[in-house]
Parts: C-alpha cells; sequence; structure tokens
C-alpha cells in the first residue's frame, strides 16, 4: 500500500489577509514539501498541470525535477498531465529527464484534464477533446515501448523512423490514466494493461468500487493480470493532531476554492454542513487527526480495492507551516498505521 500527496500548487488569496502568494514562492515552497515527503516516508508526491492565474504548476516535470535531486526514494509523477493538449514526444522526453536526474522514480500519469484552459492556449478545438486524448496516448505509448517510432495521426506531424531521446531508466516508464470516474477511461486502462488513478472527490468513495471492478474485467478480457495492476485514490484532505482542529484550519480555504469553482460549473453553495458530512466515514474528505485519517484510508482500501492513496492537500492556499505539518503527520503517523492494517489483510 503506498501512500503519498498530490498538489496543484494554488495560489488564492489566504482567506485571512486576501493577499495572494506569488507563483515563485508557491512552486519553491512545494519543492521543500516533497523533501519533507520523502523523508518522512511517503512513497508518492504527485504535481497537476494547470494553465491558469490561480494554480501555478503549467509544468510539472521542471518542479519535480528540482526535488529530484534532493530527493532520494519517494517516486515523482504528474497529477495529472493534460496529455490532450500537449505532445506526447515532449511528455516523454521531460519525464525520461525527471527519470534520469531521479535514476528511475519518474511517472507519469496522463489525463484529459478537469480545467480546459490548455486547449485554446495551445491551438487545440475542444470538440476533438475525446479524439485528441486517444491519438496521443497512442504516440505516448508507442514512444514508451520504441527507441525508434513510426507513427501518424489526425492532430500531429507523422514521424518516420525517427529516435526519441533520453531514454528512461526505467524500462517501461511508468504511465497512469487518470479518471474522475469515466466508465470508458476505466475500461481504456484495464484493456491497455495500465494503471489507474481515480479522482475521488466527491460523493461516497465506495461507490468507486463498481469501476475497480469493470478495470479489473477489462484488463482481464484483454489479457492482462488484473492482480498486477495497481489502482490509486486522489482525494482532498488534511491532517492536525486534533480532528476539529484540522476540520477549521482546512475549510476556509477549501470553501474559497469549491465556490469559486462552483461558479464556472454551476454547482451549488459549498458550505460547512456539506463539508462535515463528506468528513465521515463514508465521505470523501480525509480531514481529521492521524487515526480519524488512517481508518478513512483502511476503509477504502477494503472496500474499494485501492493500492495507492494520494492526499490532495490543500485544495486553497494555506499557511506552508500548517501543509508541511499535515505532510509530516501523513508520512509518521497515518502511513505506518495504515501499512500495518494492509499487511494482515
Amino acid at each position: 500500500m503506498e501512500i503519498g500527496i498530490s498538489t496543484f500548487v494554488e495560489t488564492t488569496p489566504d482567506v485571512n489577509t486576501g493577499k495572494t502568494i506569488s507563483h515563485a514562492e508557491r512552486i519553491r515552497e512545494v519543492v521543500e514539501e516533497i523533501v519533507l515527503a520523502d523523508q518522512v516516508g511517503l512513497d508518492v508526491f504527485g504535481v497537476g498541470e494547470h494553465h491558469r492565474e490561480d494554480f501555478a504548476a503549467s509544468n510539472p516535470a521542471v518542479i519535480l525535477s528540482a526535488a529530484a535531486s534532493q530527493t532520494k526514494r519517494i517516486r515523482l509523477t504528474s497529477a495529472v498531465t493534460v496529455l490532450s493538449s500537449d505532445d506526447p514526444v515532449r511528455v516523454f522526453q521531460e519525464f525520461a529527464t525527471l527519470d534520469a536526474i531521479s535514476n528511475g522514480r519518474a511517472e507519469i500519469m496522463a489525463g484529459r484534464g478537469s480545467f480546459i484552459e490548455s486547449f485554446p492556449l495551445f491551438g487545440y478545438d475542444l470538440h476533438d477533446y475525446n479524439e485528441l486524448f486517444d491519438e496521443k496516448l497512442d504516440l505516448l505509448l508507442q514512444i514508451r515501448q520504441s527507441e525508434k517510432v513510426t507513427w501518424q495521426g489526425k492532430h500531429r506531424p507523422a514521424i518516420r523512423n525517427l529516435g526519441v531521446y533520453p531514454r528512461p531508466v526505467q524500462d517501461p516508464l511508468p504511465v497512469w490514466i487518470g479518471s474522475g470516474g469515466n466508465p470508458e477511461s476505466v475500461v481504456r486502462a484495464g484493456t491497455l494493461g495500465l494503471p489507474l488513478v481515480l479522482a475521488i472527490i466527491g460523493g461516497r468513495p465506495l461507490q468507486f468500487a463498481p469501476l475497480v471492478q469493470l478495470y479489473k474485467q477489462a484488463a482481464a478480457e484483454a489479457g492482462h493480470d488484473p492482480e498486477k495492476l495497481t489502482v490509486a485514490s486522489h482525494s482532498h484532505g488534511f491532517i492536525a493532531e486534533d480532528r476539529e482542529e484540522a476540520a477549521d484550519a482546512f475549510f476556509p480555504s477549501t470553501q474559497l476554492v469549491m465556490n469559486k469553482l462552483g461558479k464556472e460549473r454551476g454547482w451549488g453553495h459549498y458550505g460547512r454542513a456539506s463539508f462535515d458530512a463528506a468528513r465521515s466515514l463514508e465521505g470523501a474528505l480525509y480531514v481529521g487527526d492521524p487515526d480519524t485519517v488512517a481508518e478513512k484510508i483502511i476503509h477504502l482500501r477494503k472496500n474499494v480495492g485501492i493500492t495507492r492513496f494520494m492526499l490532495h492537500v490543500p485544495v486553497g492556499s494555506m499557511p506552508h507551516e500548517q501543509v508541511m505539518k499535515a505532510i509530516e503527520l501523513l508520512g509518521t503517523k497515518v502511513a505506518p498505521k495504515v501499512r500495518e492494517e494492509v499487511e494482515g489483510l
């Protein structure tokens, strides 16, 4: 059972002061967070790609590379790479370079992305949203499989027997499929025999259990051993020494972001009642003291079948020292308890 952190490198206004941290400062903070995660024994750290003012990470590979030379064991992944609006050749090269710097600890989580700013920025048509991902994933996997590539598609110039370098330390370089719960993406991952990461950020996490079964069924039907495939969850949360202290610290900035996104997407108002309901054992928020969060992760493992859990913290900008403390508690108190329990399953 792997335990880790994910972040979108948020730069939203501080709920108390109204001030917004600079992109540069927040990026440097995240590098410190990755180094701490490695020191406290966490397994993986993910950085998500976005192209908007309130998130500072437009190039996760660069941020992860900055931490790679300062860490020893932790795996370093995008969370996710918006493959549909990127060039698979450059994605592979960037993460192969990260793999070299980290000596074999890089991963790619490929997804369509729930934000669409990158499509007009890089000249892509949203009408091609699904087709772009399918085509570019195909190219990425061909590059991963072979040093020399011959490939042709609709949305990128053809490649005719050309080499793609550098080659990674890992063979093959891990490529995950990110999904918000779309059955088609789950089946795709299983059919291709690729590991799956589910964004479990709302509703009841146990509702994702049928998707995991669908994933494994698709894998088996395609000739892959489903027992060798890994399933991760990416879920919002925060940890403090005291359960209510954690909730009170995490709620204000989370509410700010959820209501901002809600206005963009037509969601209803996000209030404390919804927040507190999601903190229950059956809810999708992993917020509380170490014992509470560990219990919820173990519950998810037993009932959904995940093999990697990534705590997404913070959702909106929080004081750096609070985030660092949450990472420390996840590594020193939550992860050992979860691993000990899971070993006995």
